[in-house]
């Protein structure tokens, strides 16, 4: 079929690959513009907007889908579906009825299971042991559509949400494929979503904050759900340090730590939780590069005792 893809980020530039190499036809690609990344802060095309530029295809890069114009070049491109992952948009009723079989989305989650932005970030944090990817008709209602396809994805102790959205995005890839051609066919028969629904709002850098006075497992939850984005962090004397995936302690003789509380080792740094303590890993220091615990403590001599979050009178 004939097609424009909508998407934006890495994980839309891995299906628009594999929609590249299908016998589907991609006319165009409508992705966000262009924006300012790196030291540097120069701007930057979107992932999609790269490999589609590269691979010769026209870029449409809207400010708001309702520009007339934009519209406009829609009905001129004369497409036959819409195949949509991750554009950081919606998509108004005046764009829906376009293409002939609409707009098809690929979401990672288990609709009705985490609508909204953040579906991978929240179904860690909120401990779900399986989640997936689905392919949905695209409605008004915010990810309400009926479901083509899904795809299982079980979610490891130690998937952050960036592993668990490549792995996502490799399923989701061959899923969107597989629908477009049931559509082809003439065989699709997307069925009503079922169940509760759950809501999943993009995460902000202030709800990456570590919140160290709640259990181990928590911290663990958190820090993986924010890695790689928005990232999680914490404050060390006022200022910020960020915190990659810990790693969970037990046993009689671990030390008994207030939560923020760190115990500096030679090898190691431990920090206080509600529960038992946790062992950090990576760890980033204002205007530097990633480091282990153990070589920050060093470098920038933290003691035992120091305790990590706000302190009384901070804002953070």
């Amino acid at each position: 079929m004939r097609c424009v893809f909508a998407g934006t980020p890495d994980v839309a530039a891995t299906v628009l690959a594999r929609l590249l190499a299908s016998s589907h036809d991609v006319a165009a690609v409508i992705t966000r513009p262009d924006a300012r990344s790196g030291r540097g802060r120069a701007l930057q095309p979107s992932p999609v907007a790269a490999l589609a530029e590269a691979a010769g295809i026209e870029v449409i890069k809207p400010t708001s889908l309702r520009d007339e114009d934009v519209l406009d070049r829609l009905r001129a491109l004369d497409v036959e579906v819409a195949p949509i992952v991750a554009f950081g948009g919606l998509v108004p009723a005046d764009a829906l009825g376009i293409p002939a079989h609409g707009w098809v989305n690929l979401h990672f989650s288990l609709l009705p299971r985490w609508r909204g932005a953040a579906p991978v970030q929240h179904a860690i944090w909120r401990g779900d042991d399986v989640t997936g990817a689905c392919t949905f008709r695209l409605e008004e209602g915010l990810d309400t559509g009926p479901v083509y396809g899904t795809v299982i994805e079980e979610i490891g102790p130690d998937d952050t949400s960036g592993s668990l959205l490549a792995r996502l995005a490799d399923a989701g890839a061959d899923l969107l494929v597989e629908t477009l051609d049931l559509i082809a066919s003439g065989h699709a028969e997307p069925v009503p979503q079922v169940g509760e629904s759950s809501y999943a709002p993009k995460l902000t850098t202030e709800d990456a904050q570590v919140l160290w006075q709640v259990p181990a497992f928590a911290v663990d939850r958190q820090v993986r759900a924010c890695t790689p984005a928005p990232g999680a962090w914490t404050t060390i004397d006022g200022e910020r340090l960020g915190i990659g995936p810990v790693v969970g302690t037990e046993g009689p003789d671990l030390a008994v730590l207030a939560p923020g509380e760190l115990l500096v080792g030679k090898r190691d740094v431990l920090v206080g939780t509600l529960t038992d303590p946790v062992r950090l890993g990576q760890v980033r220091p204002p205007g530097k590069r990633d480091m282990s615990a153990a070589d920050w403590a060093r470098g920038a001599r933290v003691e035992s005792g120091t305790v990590l979050g706000p302190r009384e009178g901070d804002d953070a």
